[in-house]
This record gives C-alpha cells, structure tokens and sequence, in this order.
C-alpha cells in the first residue's frame, strides 16, 4: 500500500504516477513542496512484519555427525589397508610366488574399487542432469519459451542418441525443432513423438508388477512373504523404470532415486490417494465379489502402482504437459481383473 502526503493548507489534488512531480519518499523526507506530491509506503494493518529468512533457514555447518562419519571410515580403510599388507607379508614370508598373487589380486580389487567410485559418480550426475532437464523442459512450456524449449530439448536428444528404439521419435522431434513452432508446443511434440513409447513400456512395467504383487500377496500364507514381496517389487519397478528413462543409477544413485520416490509421495499424497481408491474400490462391490486375501492382493497391488507411478513421474526427463500422467485408477480394472480370474467359482 502506498499513500501520499499533501502539505499542509493544501487541498488534495490528483497526480499521475508517471508525472514528474510525483516522487517516492525515502524515508527521511515527511513533507511535499506546494507544487510536489510525496508517495510514502505503508503496510496494510493485517500484514504483520517479516523476520528475514535466514533466521528460519537451518545452517549447514560442519557438524559432529560429520566428523564422526570422516573418523570412523579413515580408520575403517587403515584397518583394511594394514590387514591386506599383513596378509602380503605373510605370502611373501611363504613363498615368493604366493606374495606376487597376492599383490595382483590387491591391484585387481584397486581398480574394482575404482571402476564402482566412477560409475557412482557417473549414476549421480546421470541422474542430476535428467532433474535439471525435466525442470528446464517445465519451466520453458510454462513460459512458452522456444528458444530455452530447444535447448533443453537438445539435451534430451543427446540422453537417447545411443537408443535405437527412439530413432524415429528423435527423427520427427529434429523435424519440429527446425520449423517455428511455440515452446509449449514443442515440449508437447517431444513428449508425443519420443517419449510415448517409454510412457507405455513404463506403464506396462508398473502394471506387471502391481499383478504380481496382487497375485503372490493373495495366495501367500505368511505375512512376511508378502512384505518382502512388496519391498523387492517396489525396488525392482524403480530401477527399471529408472533405466528405462535413461537414469542407469548405481547404488548411491539408486538410493537418492528411492528418497525422491517417496518424497513425491508424500508431498503429493499418494499413500493416502491410493488409500482413498482402495475404499472406493473395495465399497463398490469388490469385497462381495472377491475372497479377503484376494481383496489384500488388490490393495497391496494398487499401492505397487502408487510407487511405480511416483517413480515414473521422478525418473522422466520431461514434465508431462499434453497428457496428465498414469494415474492408479488407470491400473484399477487390470487388477480387479486378474483377482476375479484367480478367484474361487462359489
């Protein structure tokens, strides 16, 4: 809010904010000359005052947990470097030759050590890069900016320039890029031409694994078979779908992957969506129709789709803007399906 401020013994007059005898107060001035008009800003009274955000913004300092994590591997790798040159010693101390076998298979488990460190690193900044494009790709539909929707687009050109079964997408999508075509609609040609393909193969991913969890759940005597079940199908649907987008994570890159999938969970909802359609579903007839554990197998099923479709929304390098995504009611009738096949004639 603004207000301005006459002088005193001068009747209000109207000003254009553009005029030149309008000018802003800076704090210090209270009065306006006869022929000036004084814009001073105020807050409105239900706007209570900001402490900065810094004071609200946790500090990243070097803390003990830190330390405690920096001492406790140093000593962990002196006690693995001083075990194997014990052991060195010792086949030296035998035989020559065992000595020499030993230092080539410390060499080898070296460069083990090295090739697992560069393809963490390289799963890491894999999976960086398809977060970085998939905001990119956003930001340019939402703004409709050709010309950062082109950049970003070659970028997702270069991700699959080595998958032969998107050669005919990337071939259509270097067909649009060269035309005058608006930012928005390029992401969307993008996302029909080369990554229709990939959405369908995902959701046929998701799908069969949802109807295997459906299916071993249900017929499963023991509550742990089916808690294992789930948590391997749960992996196993992410990391597939991870490196069918392209992610190819590693195990740090596939655990930052897992956090990213239950974090879009849960800011999303979609536990408690999926908890909502299992009523919905098990209220419109599926519990007269289906046995109990069948109607579990089907729970457990749909919430296998709620992870595969939060990994599908995290793994793809690009927003979905012409459709709306997978969504669990998409996988509702195949599992009701398969649970009605598998059950009981009475």
């Amino acid at each position: 809010m603004t207000g301005s401020t006459p002088p005193s013994g001068r009747k209000p007059a109207a000003f254009r904010l553009d005029d030149s005898k309008v000018r802003m107060s800076d704090g210090e001035t209270t009065r306006a000359s006869a022929d000036e008009a004084l814009v001073t800003p105020t807050v409105a009274d239900d706007e209570e005052p900001r402490l900065p955000r810094e004071v609200s913004t946790p500090k990243t300092a070097f803390g003990f947990g830190k330390w405690l994590m920096i001492g406790l591997s140093g000593l962990v790798s002196l006690a693995v470097g001083l075990a194997v040159d014990s052991l060195i010693r010792d086949l030296f101390s035998r035989t020559d030759w065992l000595g020499w076998l030993g230092v080539a298979l410390a060499g080898v488990a070296a460069l083990g050590l090295l090739g697992l460190i560069v393809r963490e690193i390289a799963g890491l900044v894999r999976l960086g890069k398809i977060d970085h494009l998939r905001d990119r790709l956003l930001g340019a539909a939402e703004t409709d900016d050709t010309r950062a929707a082109t950049e970003g687009l070659r970028e997702l050109l270069a991700l699959y320039r080595d998958r032969p079964e998107t050669a005919q997408g990337r071939t259509a999508l270097n067909g649009h890029m060269r035309e005058i075509i608006d930012g928005t609609d390029l992401v969307k040609l993008a996302e029909r031409d080369l990554l229709r393909p990939l959405d369908l193969e995902a959701r046929r991913i998701v799908l069969n694994s949802a109807k295997r969890v459906s299916i071993v759940t249900a017929v499963s005597p023991r509550a742990l078979v089916d808690l294992l079940m789930v948590l391997f199908e749960n992996l196993r649907v992410i990391r597939r779908v991870s490196t069918l987008y392209g992610g190819r994570p590693g195990t740090l890159g596939f655990l930052r992957l897992a956090r990213q999938v239950v974090s879009h969970l849960a800011i999303t909802g979609g536990m408690a969506a999926g908890d909502s359609l299992t009523s919905d579903l098990l209220g419109h007839g599926l519990a007269a129709r289906l046995s109990t554990r069948l109607g579990e197998g089907v729970v457990n099923g749909l919430l296998t789709a709620r992870i595969g479709i939060a990994a599908i929304t995290v793994c793809r390098p690009a927003p979905f803007i012409d459709s709306p995504g997978p969504r669990a009611s998409d996988f509702m009738k195949e599992l009701v399906r398969t649970a009605e096949k598998d059950a009981p004639e009475k």
